[in-house]
């Protein structure tokens, strides 16, 4: 299937893979993972350690959806702070999804554990847009440092020049433990450490259904996988396969474009951090291992994608380094990211089926998380699991057919209080 929105940087430097043969007729095994993305992926990798049989289906290619497309931004934890966090759960549980969430990076343990070649770098660097941004920036930086004994470094707005050279940002935070990565060759490499680990990986195969019971059985084009247990990592695509879950979540269109390669590129960001700002419509940016500035900026809620996506991104990145405003643009791409209610990923099971999506763009550590404690609760041991199923999580009202209209009336009215400051 040709895709209008993958002209990406990733896919143009991804690393040689070979797919599975065709199958037909019908199979059985103990893990039906649907969705080639970081849950899919890690989740079978993760089973398939633990002596099950895994069979992993993609409806189009490893990494095809959010998985393969993002910024590569590493940001630790979730869409709310720590702080925010305690507040509404109270100490011990929040204590709990801080462990799981900031503190236990599973991307790094796979990238050193697998030898992936993707680009890993450190540091994320959180930008203030307001002066009111970066108080409360400051105020999270004590409480993690204090509370939880998360180092991070406060940057003023007279020091933000260490970091970006760009005079909007009032301050910001910088974590060392954050970072960026090629977010496809990562997924690439866990697909080829999936299957070293004897995952059979079915790419261009779409489930049409699941069904329920004291298993699950997956109906493809001219085959059927029966399964004790199904993973649905579909994400964006969740409510073609379990539509009630599709409720849950909206789907907002992020578009990212790469430039050619930059002779100022080490001037632009000294540190080499990734970055992104506070607006409601954030831009985020980073540079490639060769030297590019990649950069994500506005969002759509229509699904069709602007007709030229470099001209649609790059007055923002204008705005932000004015000193690049003509450079050249050699690749220009976008996406879906599925988002719930409250910001919060929606993470549960129903019998034998588990699902995990809604990361909300803040998605490139957890999902990996996720996966991993989707295989620990299948084998059994579900107390981490249930840390993260037990986020709060509602549909979006309006049902079947107007949640998607209302959600982004909601959504155009935070944006528009983002533009009114």
């Amino acid at each position: 299937m040709t895709d209008p929105l993958s002209h990406s940087y990733y896919s143009a430097t991804a690393h040689d893979w070979l797919v599975d043969a065709d199958i037909e007729g019908a199979y059985a095994c103990d893990v039906a993972v649907i969705g080639g993305g970081f849950t899919g992926l890690s989740a079978a990798l993760a089973c398939a350690e633990r002596g099950f049989s895994v069979i992993l289906v993609e409806a189009e290619r490893v990494g095809f959806g959010a998985s393969g497309r993002n910024g590569g931004q590493l940001i630790p934890g979730l869409r709310w702070s720590a702080s925010e966090l305690e507040a509404e759960f109270g100490r011990e549980r929040a204590d709990a999804l801080f462990d799981l969430c900031w503190r236990d990076n599973r991307v790094k343990h796979r990238i050193a554990t697998h030898g992936i070649d993707c680009d890993l770098k450190a540091g994320h660097l959180e930008a203030a847009w307001t002066p009111k941004d970066f108080d409360a920036m400051r105020r999270e930086a004590d409480y993690l440092g204090q509370r939880h004994s998360y180092e991070t470094d406060v940057v003023a707005k007279a020091d933000m020049d260490a970091h970006i050279a760009s005079p909007l940002y009032h301050g910001g935070v910088y974590d060392p433990q954050g970072g960026h990565f090629h977010p496809l060759n990562y997924a690439i490499g866990l697909a080829k450490a999936a299957e070293a680990a004897g995952v059979r990986i079915l790419q261009g195969k779409r489930a049409n259904w699941i069904l329920d019971g004291n298993g699950g059985e997956l109906f493809l084009d001219r085959s059927t996988i029966e399964a004790r247990y199904v993973i649905d990592a579909t994400d964006s695509w969740i409510g073609e396969v379990e539509p009630d879950l599709g409720r849950y979540t909206v789907p907002i269109m992020n578009y990212n474009i790469a430039t050619a390669p930059l002779a100022n590129a080490d001037a632009l960001l000294p540190t080499d951090a990734a970055v992104a700002d506070s607006r409601f419509v954030l831009n985020y940016f980073r540079l490639s291992a060769d030297k590019r500035l990649i950069f994500g900026g506005g969002e759509r809620y229509s699904q069709t994608p602007p007709r030229d996506i470099a001209a649609f991104v790059r007055p923002f990145m204008a705005e932000v380094f004015p000193q690049i405003a003509n450079a050249e643009i050699d690749y220009g791409w976008g996406g879906a990211v599925a988002v719930t209610m409250n910001r919060l990923p929606h993470i549960g099971r129903r019998g034998n089926v588990f699902f995990a999506h809604g990361f909300s763009g803040h998605g490139a550590l957890i999902t990996t998380t996720a996966g991993e404690l989707i295989a620990e609760a299948l084998a059994g041991t579900a107390e981490r699991f249930d840390v993260l199923a037990s986020l709060p999580s509602r549909p979006f009202p309006g049902g079947k057919w107007l949640h998607r209209p209302l959600a982004t009336l909601g959504l155009l009215y935070y944006a528009l209080k983002d533009r009114l400051g």
